[in-house]
């Protein structure tokens, strides 16, 4: 008989956002909090996303900062305009140069942000609510060994037509067929997470700036595999967001992610040494639309490394 991978972890460390109430966040509150969106062309929600932060958790969250990574829209107006303060991620240390990738937009944010706590959440969001902010922070107010804690949630589906309006028990088609195989083959011990790839997540400073970050979409598998790494299972912990509406991205796309994701992974292998550079880093993709169907895609493979280790980096711990 296969074990379930549930275990203990999963009733200890598993919380729902309703457990954490603001009033009470704020009484047990110790550490400043910085809540961090990375926003590329999101101008249709990211002034949303902002404005409700503000106005709900002001007591609670100390900034709110969106990273601006190359938009061609209103975004970065639209986002100062609603409360943020807003960075292109080119201009933060401009001599460490730029890369375009969300986990770069994330690294680049530690040397701008002042909290001790980071909360990530996605510029995209169209059915949520301030309860992923508290939800996210509640372990780790409660818990001064709880390092890590990730979202998960019920995924609204209008633009998918097999599921139209309908919310999905489960995570992104990434996730369910990329991430969660990669930790229930090679990671077992955090098959009870489900969603490890989700955007919305909260850490405490002093980890994620001694973790090496790749630039792309590989930010959250590689923080989540090497938090277990360095500081073990337990301090991890998930928490119960309900729903969550967002724009789903097309199979080519995810395609490319996905890739990301794999190289992730196959750099972390446990007791493995894994050559994931390539000749090229390149996706080959076949789009018979296309009067040249074959399209070649960058596969962002680079990381960034601890940001403590950058000179000039301040470090504030809690």
């Amino acid at each position: 008989m296969i074990a379930s991978p549930v275990g203990d972890w999963f009733p200890r460390q598993t919380f729902q956002a309703t457990d954490f109430v603001q009033a009470e966040l704020l009484a047990a509150k110790t550490c400043s909090v910085s809540v961090v969106i990375p926003a590329r062309n999101e101008q249709a929600t990211v002034g949303g996303v902002v404005s409700q932060i503000r106005s709900e958790l002001a007591e609670l969250v100390d900034e709110v900062i969106v990273i601006d990574s190359d938009s061609t829209d209103d975004t970065a107006r639209i986002a100062g305009d609603s409360g943020a303060t807003v960075w292109a991620a080119r201009d933060i240390r401009p001599d460490l140069d730029s890369v375009p990738g969300k986990g770069e937009a994330l690294w680049k944010a530690l040397f701008v942000a002042k909290g001790e706590i980071c909360v990530f959440i996605d510029a995209d969001l169209t059915e949520w609510g301030p309860h992923f902010v508290t939800g996210l922070l509640g372990p780790l107010f409660a818990d001064e060994n709880t390092l890590l804690v990730k979202g998960f949630y019920d995924r609204l589906a209008d633009d998918l037509p097999e599921a139209a309006g309908e919310p999905l028990p489960q995570g992104g088609r990434v996730t369910e067929l990329v991430g969660r195989p990669l930790l229930n083959l090679y990671w077992p011990e955090l098959a009870a997470v489900v969603q490890p790839l989700a955007g919305e997540w909260a850490i405490r400073r002093r980890l994620i700036e001694a973790l090496s970050i790749p630039v792309g979409y590989g930010v959250e598998f590689a923080t989540l595999v090497d938090t277990f790494a360095q500081h073990g299972l337990d301090a991890i912990a998930q928490v119960d967001l309900g729903r969550r509406g967002h724009r789903h991205q097309n199979v080519h796309d995810l395609g490319l992610m996905a890739a990301e994701i794999l190289a992730t992974g196959l750099r972390r292998l446990p007791g493995e040494s894994v050559d994931v550079s390539g000749p090229s880093g390149v996706l080959w993709q076949f789009d018979r639309s296309l009067s040249e169907p074959w399209v070649a895609r960058a596969v962002p493979l680079a990381e960034r490394p601890p940001a403590m280790l950058i000179d000039g980096y301040r470090s504030v711990a809690c």
